[in-house]
């Protein structure tokens, strides 16, 4: 249940209560006022009729007074007959009715005041409390929903800029919500607050990085002419393959800097798939199998394009076995290779960098899929990373089109 509905199911609740409890209130103060009135009245009357009998031994004309009434209760009768003096409310001829009795000569003297006149007033009374309650429920409860849905409605455009910034826009700011500075205005505060804070810490950990990976480069350019000069044997080649495999993790950490930074706009042009498709993969030197089902115009950066092709192709001839297969259906391009496949992380939570481990395909530091995400949603693309029901893992590019 949302909360606009809790908040709106609380409302109605505390107000039906209220309303319950108002009204039981109000019923009980009415019938009691004219229940106490009508037992005066009868009271009153009964003293009448036992002053006039003492005087002239007959009962005073009036309040349905009577001689040993067969319709009086039986309680009563027997209070009166004991000699004592009472009033009980209780059915009469004509409905309810207030009845005083007392003794009198061995005879039981009753009044009997008619009760219905009474009863309508208070049965009137309860209608109106009925109404008037239904109507302040509602009033109140559409209250409560107008409320609960502003503050659901603050609480929701927070939400949605908290997951916008989770999903990598540390730019994403919430703003004002109104003019309160109630809880959620305080929410809002800390939640730009913290996107401001992450942004200054994303931007000042991209500066590290270009900055550690170009300074790096240099010294490492020595570090590789110099092992050309070494003798020929195992050791040699052993450090020069250690050597440009750091070169190589120099130059996508740059890229990725580069990417993250946007320091590098793209520039995409409508081409044909097919010629692009096939340089591509004869640029990447992989050796890979190149189908072209249907070829289509796309709007691409052909530099991009490239590094996204060849970084997959890289990742299926590292991680995955051969045959590599390149294939293009309409504004989509499918590489696949037939070996264990992606991992279930990679493939839940997309490409992350510096991911290792023995189920990542073979290790890595997982910059190559990285950087191919990033180039290809730089133009526009998704890249859909999945796993053949045959066997063997399935990255495919989907390329807008010319009119996209």
């Amino acid at each position: 249940m949302t909360l606009r509905r809790q908040i709106a199911a609380v409302i109605a609740l505390v107000s039906c209560l209220v309303a319950l409890a108002v009204g039981v209130l109000v019923h009980q103060a009415s019938v009691r006022q004219h229940t106490d009135q009508a037992r005066a009245s009868a009271t009153a009357a009964l003293d009448s009729v036992l002053t006039g009998y003492d005087a002239t031994g007959d009962l005073v004309a009036g309040w349905h007074a009577a001689a040993d009434d067969p319709a009086l209760p039986a309680d009563l009768r027997r209070l009166a007959e004991r000699g004592r003096q009472g009033s009980v409310l209780a059915p009469g001829p004509n409905g309810p009715a207030m009845w005083a009795a007392a003794g009198a000569d061995g005879r039981v003297l009753s009044v009997r005041m008619d009760y219905a006149g009474d009863a309508r007033a208070i049965a009137d009374l309860d209608r109106a409390v009925a109404v008037g309650a239904a109507l302040s429920v509602l009033v109140t409860v559409l209250a409560g929903v107008l409320a609960a849905d502003r503050i659901s409605s603050r609480l929701r455009t927070a939400a949605r800029t908290a997951r916008t910034i989770a999903r990598g826009d540390p730019d994403a700011r919430i703003g004002p919500l109104g003019r309160p500075r109630d809880e959620v205005a305080e929410l809002a505060a800390a939640v730009d607050s913290m996107s401001a804070a992450l942004r200054s810490r994303l931007a000042g950990e991209q500066r590290f990085t270009a900055d550690v990976a170009h300074e790096l480069r240099t010294p490492l350019t020595g570090l590789l002419t110099a092992s050309e000069l070494l003798p020929p044997g195992r050791p040699t080649e052993l450090v020069r393959n250690r050597v440009r495999a750091l070169r190589d993790l120099t130059e996508d950490l740059l890229e990725v800097s580069r990417l993250d930074s946007g320091a590098d706009p793209p520039e995409p042009a409508d081409l044909p798939l097919g010629p692009l498709l096939s340089r591509a993969v004869a640029a990447a030197g992989t050796g890979a199998e190149l189908r072209i089902a249907t070829d289509a115009v796309v709007s691409t950066e052909p530099r991009r394009f490239e590094r996204v092709l060849a970084n997959l192709l890289a990742n299926a001839h590292r991680h995955g076995r051969p045959p590599v297969l390149v294939s293009a259906e309409g504004t989509a391009v499918t590489v696949r290779d037939h070996g264990p496949g992606y991992p279930e992380e990679v493939l839940r939570e997309g490409p992350r960098r510096f991911r290792t481990g023995a189920r990542e395909r073979g290790g890595g530091h997982g910059l190559g899929l990285t950087i191919a995400q990033g180039h290809a949603e730089a133009v526009g693309a998704r890249l859909e990373l999945a796993n053949h029901p045959d066997g063997g893992a399935s990255a495919r590019l989907v390329l807008p089109g010319p009119d996209h």
